[in-house]
């Protein structure tokens, strides 16, 4: 049988009708649509693939079941090594991992792989009606601190070994960066809260509205009875440029815009979250955040949304998927600039009120590509005498962020960077305080989901090591 060169278009609501809404933009693989792309994979026997995914599914495998349609048995294959099986297939950058390795991709278009991971997740949501088989106690308890996604995997590896594990979770919701950070038509919540009440099922406990470091300490936990300690505590510190103007009304990091609009729910008309419903709006970045940060401004009513960013589209750092899903929706881009100041007007209602300014828009100056960095991306050269300005009322910075220092001045022994990330052994995810392990955004700043999930993994394994000797 002749192989298709292209994968299985996924089904997404129209640009026009989707901008306008927060449902879900990709509508997913029906079972006839998933078993068709999975007979395009070649059942490779090195399977490189497998050493594409940072969590290490066996991606011949369940892809084999589902050529069979046996769509449960691929379910139990990716939960042997992903506890996010939902999430992963909705927000993984598998184009640069799994896909990226795949035999197939070098003559055609790479296997769906996150495409049928997806459909194999919500399948099983959907139609599992059984019981999930608990291990048997062994008897010791672990602590996660935060329920983003390298928590949320660390949490779920213990308890499927025995483990009593207790994840705190700062925010009302568990989930992290899955609830507050990825808007619902990237990412719906009841998928989170599904994934979620799965590890309620293995005998996690999940407290919530409790901040490690100012509610309870990491010292004190293990006065608690904890014997060891999962620091998966994000990165949610944002960062700004501290250019005039940041200090005016209309200015949100992207973490508090998502925030409010994720988590809060803003955009409904009974929230009582406040957020700003601009007509114009400047997104300062050119992540996948960015990205989410403009798509949801054109959600909120925005007439003209603009990604300003200091490079070219080439050294964009945003999935693929998300800029052309943002191009589609009338996102504009200005690119090679950089802001330089945030103009703004006081009070209309009183005109002395310096400490009332509102954004009346952005000044932005013009750049060109100089020599490349020590990441071998090109540096920004601005551009003298270019200067010129864009009218908007309302400026989201989206230039990344850092751990919240909360953590490490509360916990005596515990070695952070210059950056403010933890120091961890890299094949352990040990710290430098004895029992306590950390992973994800915590130690590295910002990153990817499945990054933070792989990182939580490698720690759970090790907290099983090292409790099993103690």
């Amino acid at each position: 049988m002749a192989i298709n060169p292209k994968k299985h278009e996924m089904p997404v609501q129209s640009a026009e009708e989707r901008a306008r809404n927060f449902g879900e933009v990709a509508l997913g693989y029906t079972p006839e649509i998933a078993v068709a792309e999975a007979q395009r994979c070649l059942n490779c026997k090195n399977r490189p693939c497998v050493d594409g995914c940072p969590v290490n599914i066996n991606i011949p495998d369940f892809i084999s079941r589902v050529k069979t349609g046996d769509f449960e048995g691929a379910y139990d294959t990716i939960s042997l090594s992903s506890s996010l099986p939902a999430v992963c297939g909705r927000v993984c950058p598998q184009e640069t991992q799994c896909e990226s390795k795949c035999t197939l991709g070098i003559k055609f278009e790479p296997v769906g792989i996150g495409r049928i991971e997806r459909f194999v997740a919500d399948w099983h949501n959907a139609n599992f009606k059984g019981e999930i088989a608990l291990p048997e106690s062994n008897g010791h308890r672990v602590a996660v601190v935060g329920s983003g996604p390298s928590g949320l995997t660390c949490a779920g590896d213990l308890a499927k070994k025995g483990y009593k594990v207790t994840v705190f979770e700062a925010l009302h919701t568990a989930g992290g960066v899955l609830v507050y950070g990825i808007p619902e038509f990237r990412l719906p919540k009841d998928i989170v809260s599904k994934e979620v009440e799965t590890l309620k099922k293995y005998g996690v406990e999940i407290k919530t509205n409790v901040v490690i470091g100012k509610t309870l300490t990491v010292d004190e936990l293990f006065e608690d009875g904890f014997e060891a300690v999962f620091v998966g505590s994000g990165a949610g510190l944002p960062r700004f440029m501290s250019i005039k103007g940041e200090s005016l009304k209309g200015v949100y990091s992207a973490n508090e815009f998502l925030t409010r609009a994720n988590l809060m729910k803003a955009y409904k008309k009974d929230s009582q979250t406040p957020v700003m419903h601009a007509e114009n709006v400047a997104v300062v970045g050119g992540g996948n955040v960015a990205m989410d940060a403009a798509r949801t401004a054109l959600r909120l009513g925005a007439k003209n949304v603009y990604i300003v960013y200091r490079r070219s589209m080439t050294e964009l750092p945003a999935r693929r998927e998300e800029v052309e899903h943002a191009e589609e929706e009338g996102v504009k881009f200005e690119i090679l600039r950089n802001p330089v100041e945030i103009l703004g007007y006081n009070n209309p209602e009183n005109p002395r009120d310096q400490k009332n300014g509102f954004v009346r828009g952005i000044k932005l100056i013009k750049c060109g590509l100089g020599e490349p960095d020590e990441r071998g991306r090109r540096k920004p050269v601005e551009i003298e005498g270019s200067e010129y300005e864009l009218d908007v009322e309302c400026v989201i910075m989206s230039i990344g962020t850092s751990p919240n220092p909360l953590i490490k001045s509360t916990t005596a022994g515990l070695d952070v960077n210059g950056r403010g990330g933890i120091i961890v052994e890299e094949s352990t995810g040990a710290t430098s305080k004895q029992g306590v392990f950390a992973g994800g955004d915590a130690v590295t700043g910002a990153a990817t989901v499945i990054l933070a999930m792989g990182a939580g993994k490698t720690a759970a394994k090790a907290i099983d090591e090292y409790l099993l000797k103690n």
